[in-house]
């Protein structure tokens, strides 16, 4: 990677965009881009930024991530997650670029309790989880080199996420009622920006070829109720407010416009066998994450 690798960067007020501006500053010049300077739901925008910008690397955290509101809104979920991942990938094989994507959990249907692989079978349970799929599935038809990275239940300390609002409401409400069925990995937007970056340096550096989808969640399992538990075992509490008591429900007992795969675990041992990388226990992460605010 030289220091004249012009990177493009989406998404880069989101909570891995925001971790990957800084951490992709080290292999090239980094054009940022957000919301506001290029409209993922516009393709000929997206078409035309690329062109203009020309980028040896193209790195697309950006998605329609409100999971509910995609189900009322799949135009857009699909044009910002399906078809804008699309054609940059069609511009990367244009330029010859590469192209690194996120994916996510949610293109499986969460049956079972064994952790998902890259080459399992999709059959995704909501729109977020299908236009998503659609994503991935129009890169791999591209002839662009490409990195597509599936995650699970992000979260950091700015933007929305289960941290924050479980922090929030943790001093609103006496109690809080939790899903403790679904079962996942709290991947710390961080690590997720830092073994991106480790990645890019590994690929450049040789013959390279083993492009495709890998796995890259942190370490280890829990529930949504598990995650609550760990945050408030972290958190501060100042003697005028009483943490809430977290009791732990089932899907059943809280549902949502789009439904949710019981089992989100992700094998990641494709990662580590290629790049010789493992995200740190979820439980590790998250204390530092919290230890930051």
């Amino acid at each position: 990677m030289t220091a004249t690798c012009r990177i493009l960067l989406t998404g880069a007020r989101g909570q891995v965009g925001w971790e990957l501006r800084r951490t992709l500053a080290s292999l090239g010049e980094v054009v940022a881009l957000d919301s506001r300077t290029l409209n993922l739901a516009d393709a000929d925008a997206v078409r035309r930024t690329v062109r203009e910008i020309a980028p040896a690397i193209i790195v697309n955290p950006a998605a329609h991530t409100a999971v509910d509101k995609a189900e009322s809104e799949q135009d857009l979920a699909h044009a910002v997650n399906a078809i804008a991942p699309g054609i940059l990938a069609e511009e990367a094989a244009r330029l010859d670029a590469l192209l690194v994507h996120y994916s996510t959990d949610y293109v499986f249907n969460g049956s079972g309790d064994r952790p998902w692989c890259e080459d399992d079978a999709c059959d995704p349970l909501n729109v977020y989880g299908a236009s998503k799929l659609a994503g991935e599935r129009a890169i791999a038809a591209s002839s662009c080199r490409h990195l597509i990275f599936r995650t699970s239940w992000v979260y950091g300390a700015r933007g929305s996420n289960f941290l924050l609002t479980m922090r929030r409401l943790m001093r609103e409400r006496p109690e809080l009622k939790i899903v403790a069925d679904q079962i996942g990995a709290p991947t710390w937007c961080r690590d997720l920006a830092e073994a991106t970056a480790l990645i890019l340096s590994q690929v450049s550096a040789c013959g390279f070829d083993q492009w495709g989808v890998y796995h890259m969640s942190n370490g280890g399992e829990t529930s949504w109720h598990g995650f609550a538990e760990a945050i408030q075992a972290l958190d501060e509490f100042d003697e005028t407010c009483a943490p809430s008591r977290l009791l732990p429900i089932p899907s059943s007992d809280y549902p949502t416009p789009a439904r949710r795969p019981l089992n989100s675990r992700l094998n990641n041992d494709r990662l580590a066998q290629v790049f010789g990388l493992r995200l740190q226990d979820w439980r590790a992460a998250l204390a530092l994450c919290m230890d930051e605010r």
